[in-house]
């Protein structure tokens, strides 16, 4: 088991964000955070990467005590893609993905140059994105520019890949090839956990569910064994029906008016 998240706890101005979480993931798998706004998704992934100090949580990496790494160290195990990074600065591709190699980078960079440029441009190619390298990231398409982030997190060279919602907003074509990219590096081995609101989108790709809801795990496991009529009214208040998709036998969620 790659990730270990024990009683992960945060409280601001006496709201309880997260409230004792615990699970555990392991590498080669898709695994999804579900929930529904305001569960806590997008705090859980800061308080795992050490971006929120009030919290209290034992982080366990591949047998290590995570937040006890360097600073440094960390950036160098774990990558995030946010949700929103839009820019209106005048910066080409290649230098945003480029912006994925400073956790790797000394004093005398520059000798490392080759080797970072040979790294940024794997990560462009395997998130296809190659052929914008020399265009303005402000002038992509919302599909693009998260193709982008996905190849300046992999320029990371990360063992841990956290995305918050990097379908959002995308039309199906780009949900798609977002997924697809996701899907060959769990199955490379990575560590990777991605916030989503889209059941059905999570239904059809993912392998493993954590399930929030007001700061508390309240469902885990297959989607098959979480995604279901009961656990649709309980946490997201919505009455619908669960159908095998006709595609993979997969759960669908059937939606009335």
């Amino acid at each position: 088991m790659s990730l270990a998240i024990h009683s992960a706890s945060l409280t601001i101005e006496r709201k309880t964000i997260l409230d004792d979480v615990s699970f555990t993931l392991e590498p080669g798998r898709l695994n999804a955070l579900i929930g529904p706004n305001g569960a806590g998704k997008s705090t859980l992934l800061r308080v795992i990467l050490g971006f929120e100090p009030s919290a209290s949580a034992d982080i366990g990496f591949e047998g290590s005590n995570f937040h006890a790494l360097p600073r440094r160290e960390r950036a160098r195990i774990a990558a995030l893609v946010e949700q929103s990074a839009a820019t209106d600065q005048p910066i080409d591709v290649h230098d945003v993905v480029m912006l994925g190699r400073l956790p790797h980078q000394g004093m005398w960079a520059a000798d490392s140059e080759s080797a970072d440029e040979e790294i940024a441009a794997r990560a462009m190619a395997r998130a296809g994105v190659a052929e914008f390298a020399m265009r303005r990231f402000s002038t992509l398409s919302g599909g693009e520019q998260q193709r982008v982030h996905i190849a300046r997190a992999l320029a990371q060279s990360p063992r841990l890949l956290l995305l918050d919602e990097p379908t959002n907003h995308l039309d199906l074509s780009a949900q798609i090839a977002v997924m697809e990219i996701l899907r060959a590096l769990a199955d490379e081995g990575l560590t990777i956990l991605v916030t989503m609101h889209d059941l059905n989108l999570t239904a059809a790709w993912f392998d493993h569910v954590v399930a929030l809801d007001r700061g508390r795990v309240v469902a885990e496991g297959a989607p098959g064994a979480v995604i279901d009529s009961a656990f649709l009214a309980r946490v997201y208040g919505v009455a619908a029906t669960i159908v095998p998709n006709p595609a993979s036998g997969r759960p669908m969620i059937a939606y009335g008016p």
